[in-house]
């Protein structure tokens, strides 16, 4: 009886079907040839698509190095320990203030290890070892000074400033050893200075991309789609310590401001002001404070004999802008007052008793005092 019954349900709807094709007037099919004319253009897109990641790879890969360094052990206790072997990635470029090569990668892949301790792998299979290393341990960048014979290749720096959220993005590298290695992506988030990554790192202010990264991705090149480098990978946001969709890399503007002042001066000059801020600043705090938005930095201390304590800066001021500058959070504070030059003279808008008030300051020099005020603007 079930098999009369679906075989009469079957016949029903076939002969309706029939019925129905005759009944229905042809235009009804045109969407469904608009339908199949777009799927053949979006695997138009999807194959342009392809082949513009292929000429990336290409254009920029031989430029993009993996890098061993031996440091000494993590005990500096004499008789114990072992040397420390770490891996990580860097690209190639070439500067106007250096005849030879740079590698660009992160001071956290070569920090502690001698120029002769680091090795650098081209893609073409050809080794170096630097002839000298420059480094800023408050960015996490560091430069390798290699000779070549003059046709190494090269990568392209681009604008930072320009790589908006949302934007394509390839993340070239050698994570677990596997070099040559090309993810995509794409810019998650911009200015993110909310990760911890160590006593030495200061300066935060990461373009976040979900680009697998995983370790010995450190100091490769974040990639966008004109094949020029936007950023050097350099962390990651991970329970598990691989790759969980959250990246950070350092805005290439950054790293071609830091590589000439380390070209120039062999070092970077940095502003301070000698306090201490609060690493979260909650909307229950700004509430108690009168505040009718979250903004700004939270002052927790004032040292003294700084340039904030001549400037009259108290514990619970928010200092909410500099100059012209509004403030988002204490990590944007640091790393403006860092680029200020020591001498230089400043107004802040400070938030004090529910109303906003004005002080002057004078930027003081952070090279002599940060063994004072290590993590302090």
């Amino acid at each position: 009886m079930k098999r009369v019954v679906l075989c009469c349900v079957i016949g029903s709807c076939a002969l309706f079907g029939g019925t129905a094709m005759v009944a229905i007037p042809l235009q009804i099919g045109a969407p469904a040839t608009a339908q199949g004319q777009q799927g053949i253009q979006s695997a138009d897109v999807a194959t342009q698509l392809g082949e513009r990641f292929e000429t990336i790879a290409r254009k920029v890969g031989p430029a993009v190095v993996s890098i061993e360094a031996v440091k000494p052990p993590r005990q500096a206790v004499e008789g114990k320990g072992k040397p420390v072997e770490e891996s990580g990635s860097g690209v190639l470029i070439k500067h106007t203030g250096y005849s030879g090569y740079l590698v660009l990668t992160n001071n956290h892949v070569i920090s502690f290890a001698r120029p002769e301790q680091i090795t650098i792998h081209l893609a073409d299979g050809r080794l170096f070892r630097p002839v000298r290393v420059l480094a800023d341990p408050e960015t996490d960048i560091a430069l390798l000074f290699i000779e070549g014979n003059g046709n190494l290749p090269t990568a392209v720096l681009g604008d930072s400033d320009q790589a908006r959220v949302g934007r394509l993005v390839l993340a070239i590298g050698s994570p677990f050893g596997l070099n040559q290695t090309v993810t995509q992506g794409i810019i998650s988030a911009r200015e993110r200075g909310q990760v911890s990554l160590g006593n030495t790192i200061r300066i935060k202010d990461f373009l976040q991309t979900d680009a697998a990264i995983n370790p010995g991705s450190s100091g490769g090149p974040l990639v966008d789609m004109r094949g020029e480098v936007i950023g050097l990978n350099t962390a990651i946001a991970s329970h598990n310590g691989s790759n969980s969709g959250v990246a950070f890399s350092i805005p290439i503007n950054l790293v071609k401001r830091v590589t000439k002042q380390l070209l120039e001066q062999g070092s970077v000059p940095r502003g301070f002001l000698g306090m201490q801020v609060a690493q979260s600043f909650e909307p229950a705090d700004a509430l108690k404070l009168g505040m009718d938005r979250l903004h700004g930095a939270l002052i927790e201390r004032v040292y003294p004999e700084t340039p904030a304590a001549t400037a009259g800066l108290r514990a619970n001021d928010v200092i909410v802008q500099v100059e012209n500058v509004a403030i988002r959070d204490e990590n944007h504070l640091i790393n403006l007052i860092s680029t200020l030059p020591p001498g230089q003279r400043v107004r802040l808008q400070v938030w004090r008793n529910r109303s906003v008030t004005s002080l002057d300051a004078v930027v003081g020099d952070w090279s002599k005092a940060q063994s004072r005020f290590r993590a302090q603007p």
